[in-house]
């Protein structure tokens, strides 16, 4: 990857009584860094801080996200304009490889992604050694670790032309995996992928069709169910895609760090919140309940959050929330759902959060997790497979980050500081003596 950092000036800290000067480098937009990674040579010296609130850990060239102004682009184009123009594949080839394809580039990804769709016949064996109660994330963790098994040559990450049909496989094969994690649970028969399908249409039929009858793919639903993909597919340097980095970073097979990056995004407070959004709607209950439940919420002596509003990052408007909003009316107006209890309620919560100062002023803005919920529940998707939804959306961000760190090289093992606060050093004493 060519480096694209440009020199901004320089910082000077003081330290000890020793001053040193660290560079300062821009982006093409965004705030300037602070090159702290000589430090602790030249003062012996680590910097503190928790969360990684501050610290850029790379660069990359592939996601920009503006907070303070609700902006997301993808390789420099706007989220808003690729899911009212492109699809899900388009954005896809556009994570890995930086640029939008022409027409021959498309049609050859598309069946190249087709053709890898597939599992072996032995992988499917593997979801007999899970409960049928599990949950589907636990099932889809193993799984995609246990792909290594079956596609050993890319070990070490060196070959890239393994790596890039890795990436082909894991993007393929994700969906058809997805799927069987949600027919196991329900105790139907796997059904397999059928080409003719777009990638979202294919997902729908893996997940709803059944063998007693053919199932009419409902374009509506198609079409969201590809904007979620979308609006999911990377989100720069969040929990998850710096976890598959730092797999990664040591060597570790693509599809063991893309199953750290799934096991992470497991996390409510990361892939699970749309399901939390969707519980707090349902207890909510109807528009009526509303007053009672803000009043909770800004109780300080309350333990009540508003869940699907704020984020990390944005101190704005989510500009996926946009998108999914227009989404979900979409959607329940194609279902015949229009007077969804859920709907009313949101649309109220999203009302009062955008004028009612308290929230103003916490700039706790409607997050892409607030309808996401809604739309999912409404196609069928039992609330377990939101998260698997997620990762699989996910997975092409998670290897287009993972190549990007291999082929940069200034990238190396990750390997974070800390500070320590234990016993200091002591001699051992024998258990009689004690």
């Amino acid at each position: 990857m060519e480096n694209r950092v440009k020199k901004a000036g320089v910082a000077k800290l003081e330290v000890a009584g020793k001053v040193v000067d660290l560079p300062v480098y821009s982006g093409t937009v965004g705030p300037n860094v602070i090159d702290v990674s000589k430090l602790y040579a030249q003062t012996g010296h680590f910097t503190l801080d928790p969360g990684f609130t501050s610290t850029g850990s790379c660069e990359s060239q592939i996601t920009f996200i503006d907070g303070e102004q609700g902006v997301l682009l993808h390789r420099g184009y706007p989220i808003e304009q690729l899911c009212d123009k492109s699809n899900f594949m388009e954005l896809c080839y556009l994570l890995l490889n930086g640029k939008l394809p022409q027409k021959t580039e498309y049609d050859a990804f598309l069946k190249e992604v087709k053709h890898h769709t597939l599992l072996h016949t032995q992988q499917d064996r593997f979801f007999d050694g899970f409960r049928r109660d599990s949950h589907p994330m636990a099932m889809l963790t193993g799984a995609v670790g246990g792909m290594a098994a079956f596609y050993p040559g890319a070990v070490g990450n060196e070959d890239p032309a393994e790596r890039k049909l890795g990436s082909i496989r894991l993007i393929a094969k994700m969906p058809t995996i997805a799927a069987r994690c949600m027919k196991y649970t329900m105790g139907q028969k796997f059904v397999d992928p059928l080409n003719k399908f777009s990638y979202s249409e294919n997902f729908l039929n893996m997940c709803f069709s059944v063998s007693a009858e053919e199932y009419e793919i409902n374009p509506v639903l198609a079409r969201a169910m590809d904007r979620f993909f979308m609006l999911h597919a990377d989100h720069e340097q969040n929990e998850s895609t710096s976890t598959v980095r730092l797999a990664a970073s040591s060597g570790a097979h693509p599809f063991a760090a893309v199953a750290a990056g799934v096991a992470c995004l497991w996390g409510p407070s990361h892939g699970g919140a749309n399901e939390a959004a969707l519980r707090q709607m349902r207890a909510i209950g109807s528009v009526d309940n509303i007053p009672e439940f803000v009043r909770q919420v800004k109780d300080p002596s309350s333990d009540i959050r508003l869940m699907g509003f704020g984020h990390r990052v944005y101190k704005n408007y989510d500009p996926r929330a946009t998108v999914m909003q227009k989404t979900c009316h979409e959607v329940l107006e194609a279902l015949d759902m229009k007077d969804h209890p859920q709907l009313k309620v949101a649309m109220e919560l999203e009302r009062i959060a955008l004028q009612d100062e308290y929230f103003v002023n916490k700039k706790l803005y409607p997050n892409v997790d607030f309808y996401s919920g809604i739309i999912l529940e409404a196609m069928g998707f039992p609330t377990t497979m939101f998260t698997v939804l997620f990762a699989l959306a996910r997975t092409v961000g998670w290897v287009s980050q993972l190549n990007e760190m291999l082929d940069d090289p200034t990238q190396k093992i990750g390997r974070p500081r800390q500070i320590y606060t234990g016993e200091a050093q002591r001699d051992y004493v024998p258990i009689s003596a004690r």
